[in-house]
C-alpha cells in the first residue's frame, strides 16, 4: 500500500495484479487485501483499490461530507497516475462514488461494474428504498448483508488494537457520508444519463438491504445498463461467491458492444 497526498488528503491507495487498469471502490466496511476475488480478477487486471476518506489509514478533511466529494479526489488519483480510462468496480457505498464519478467525466470509464450500489431514491418519499441500517439491530444487519453470517462475522477478541480502530472509524465515516440524505443524491438521477458506457448492475439474490425492484430502477436512469442476480448470494457477493463474481464481471469487461 501506498499514500498519496491529493488536495490536502492523504489517500491510502492499495494495487494488485497485472494487466488493464481497474479502479475497485469498496463498500461501507472497507477494503483489505487478502480475499480470493482480489486474487481473480488481479490475473486480469492492475487493480487500483483506494481506502476512502475516513477509512482505513486514509486522511479526512472538513470539506469533505459526501460521495461527490470523494469522486472528485479519485478523479485526481487518476490524473496523478496518468489513467487517461479504465474499467470502474463498485461495491453498495462505493458503487454510489463509481456512479457520482462517471457522471462528471462519462469518457473516462470504459465500462462501470456497479454491485448493490446504493445512491439514488427510486421510491415515494414515504418510504426507504433501502432499510435503515443506523437503526436496525446488528445482528438483523447481517442477515442483510450475508446468506450465512456466521462465516463472515469478524471476532474482536482476534483482531489488533489498530484493526479495531480502523473497524470503528470506517463505521463512523460511512454516517457521515450516507446519513442525511440517507443514502442517495437527489441530483444523482438527474445526471446518470451522462453515463454512457457499458454498466453492469450485479446483486445476489438473497440481498437484504438493495432490493430487485430499486436495482431495476437504478439501472433504467442510465441508457446503457442490464442487470444480472448472483444467486447463493447477499449483499456482498465478491466475498461469498468470489468464482461466480469474478467470472461474471470479467466476462462483461471483456466482452465486445
Amino acid at each position: 500500500m501506498a499514500i498519496i497526498s491529493l488536495a490536502g488528503v492523504d489517500i491510502d491507495v492499495w494495487e494488485g495484479g497485472s494487466g488493464p487498469p481497474l479502479l475497485f471502490l469498496h463498500g461501507a466496511g472497507g477494503f483489505r487485501p487478502g480475499p480470493a476475488y482480489l486474487d481473480l480478477i488481479g490475473k486480469h487486471r492492475r487493480i487500483i483499490a483506494p481506502s476512502h476518506p475516513g477509512w482505513g489509514l486514509s486522511g479526512l478533511t472538513d470539506w469533505m461530507t459526501r460521495p461527490d466529494d470523494i469522486a472528485h479526489l479519485y478523479l485526481e488519483l487518476l490524473d496523478r497516475l496518468g489513467i487517461p480510462q479504465l474499467d470502474i468496480v463498485g461495491t453498495s457505498f462505493g458503487g454510489w462514488v463509481a456512479a457520482e464519478l462517471a457522471t462528471m467525466q462519462p469518457q473516462r470509464v470504459r465500462r462501470l461494474v456497479l454491485v448493490a450500489p446504493a445512491g439514488v431514491k427510486t421510491g415515494s418519499r414515504e418510504e426507504l428504498d433501502i432499510p435503515d441500517m443506523f437503526a436496525t439491530p446488528a445482528a438483523d444487519i447481517e442477515k442483510m448483508l450475508y446468506v450465512e453470517p456466521e462465516k463472515f462475522r469478524p471476532d474482536p477478541a482476534k483482531m489488533t488494537d489498530e484493526e479495531l480502530r480502523i473497524m470503528l472509524r470506517n463505521r463512523e465515516s460511512f454516517a457521515l457520508f450516507a446519513w442525511e440524505p440517507y443514502l442517495h443524491n437527489p441530483k444523482l438521477p438527474h445526471r446518470l444519463h451522462r453515463v454512457t458506457c457499458p454498466t453492469l448492475f450485479l446483486r445476489g439474490a438473497h440481498d437484504g438491504l438493495i432490493s430487485a425492484a430499486y436495482t431495476e430502477r437504478y439501472a433504467a436512469l442510465l441508457p446503457n445498463a442490464r442487470t444480472v442476480t448472483l444467486p447463493n448470494a447477499a449483499h456482498v457477493p465478491q466475498m461469498e461467491q468470489p468464482e461466480a463474481f469474478c467470472e461474471t464481471v470479467l466476462s462483461f469487461l471483456n466482452s465486445e458492444g
